[in-house]
This record gives C-alpha cells, structure tokens and sequence, in this order.
C-alpha cells in the first residue's frame, strides 16, 4: 500500500495519462512510459503502477491490432467497441485505485513486464 502523497498523486497521473492518446496521437503510449521511467527511481513504489500500465498497453495493443485485422469479418466491429470503453474505463479505474493508495491489476492485460 503506497502511503506517500506525492506517490500516489504520480502513480494517478500515470494511469490518466493512457487517456492522453484520445487527444494527442501515441501520447497515450509516450506519457505513461515518460512518467514510469523518470520517477520510478524517485519513487519505487511507482514501479509497480508503471508495469501494469506497460502491461496493460501492450495487451490492449494487441487486442487493437487483432480486432482490426477481424473488421474484415465484421466480427471485429463488435471487439473494437467493448475495447473502446475498457481504454477508458481501465485506467480510470487504477487512477482511483492509486490514488487511494492500492495497485490495482488490469483485468485483460498480459502479464509480459
């Protein structure tokens, strides 16, 4: 359980800041990334948000490259919606989590970090 302030402030940000690729193309992908490796040593206990966000942005990059490829069989419109609302939804939810001082694991993501 993180207890510090400014880390649970930071490990927030680095779960919003995915959302930062719905404004600013691969800021999604950029961001959290930067934050993770810049303040991990300041903050260990950021560590552990910063891999589960990496995680989480492969395995939703994967699902991305898999339902696009299936949109040739229509099926995949139908995968890109649900995924959709989880690129939000998830890291809102870690957000609240971090910032209450919990880590909070992706429900989906691919353990690879």
């Amino acid at each position: 359980m993180i207890q510090d302030q400014e880390t649970r402030q930071w490990a927030m940000m680095l779960h919003l800041s995915q959302l930062a690729g719905f404004v600013i193309p691969m800021g999604g992908l950029i961001l959290p990334i930067l934050i993770w490796q810049l303040k991990k040593e300041e903050m260990p206990e950021l560590d552990i948000h910063g891999r589960i966000v990496a995680n989480w942005i492969i395995a939703e990059t994967i699902y991305t490259i898999i339902s696009v490829i299936l949109v040739f069989f229509i099926v995949g419109i139908f995968l890109l919606i649900p995924l959709s609302i989880i690129a939000i939804a998830f890291p809102i939810i870690g957000a609240v989590k971090a910032n209450e001082g919990q880590t909070w694991k992706y429900p989906l993501s691919i353990n690879i970090l």
